[in-house]
C-alpha cells in the first residue's frame, strides 16, 4: 500500500482560506483599532495561498501517518500532531505576517516568539479539544474548513495575545 500523499490545493480551499482567515483577523484588527486595508489584503492572500496549501496537505499527511494506528492511540496521535503543527513558531509566523501586512516593521523582533509561546501554552486546553474534534470527528474533506473556522477564532486570540502577553 502506498503512503504517498497527493497534494491538495483546491479552489474551494483557496476561497475558504481567503475568506475565513481574513475574517478572523479583520475582527481582531477592528477590536484593536488596527484596521488596515493592506493587512486585510495580505491576510486574504495568505489564507488563499500558504494556509490553503499547507494546512490541508498537513492534515492529509496526518491521515497517512496514522493509518496503521488504532483506538485511543490513533485519536491522541492525530490530535497531538495537529497541536504540534500550530506550535509557537507557527503563531510567531502568523504574528510576523500581521506586522508585515500592517507595515509595522519596527515591531518585528524576538518578542513575537515570547508572545507566541505564552499564547500557545495558555491555549493548549482549548486547542486540544478543538483539534481532537477536527482530526477525529470531521472528515478529511471538511477538515480544512473546520480548522480555518477555529483558526479564525484563534486569529482573534493571537492578535489580542500581543496585548494580553506583551
Amino acid at each position: 500500500m502506498s503512503k504517498a500523499i497527493q497534494l491538495q490545493y483546491t479552489k474551494a480551499n483557496i476561497l475558504r482560506g481567503a475568506l475565513i482567515y481574513s475574517s478572523g483577523d479583520l475582527i481582531a484588527a477592528i477590536l484593536l483599532g488596527e484596521f488596515s486595508m493592506y493587512r486585510l489584503l495580505g491576510m486574504i492572500a495568505l489564507g488563499a495561498t500558504l494556509y490553503a496549501f499547507e494546512i490541508p496537505n498537513y492534515f492529509a499527511w496526518i491521515e497517512v501517518k496514522t493509518k496503521e494506528i488504532t483506538g485511543i492511540r490513533k485519536t491522541l496521535v492525530k490530535t497531538g500532531l495537529a497541536i504540534l503543527y500550530f506550535n509557537p513558531l507557527w503563531i510567531a509566523r502568523h504574528l510576523l505576517f500581521i506586522k508585515l501586512f500592517s507595515g509595522n516593521f519596527n515591531q518585528i523582533d524576538l518578542n513575537l516568539l515570547e508572545i507566541a509561546w505564552l499564547s500557545f501554552l495558555v491555549n493548549i486546553p482549548i486547542s486540544f479539544v478543538a483539534n481532537y474534534l477536527i482530526q477525529n470527528k470531521v472528515s478529511l474533506d471538511w477538515r480544512f474548513l473546520a480548522s480555518a473556522i477555529f483558526s479564525a477564532l484563534m486569529a482573534i486570540y493571537y492578535a489580542l495575545s500581543e496585548v494580553i502577553f506583551n
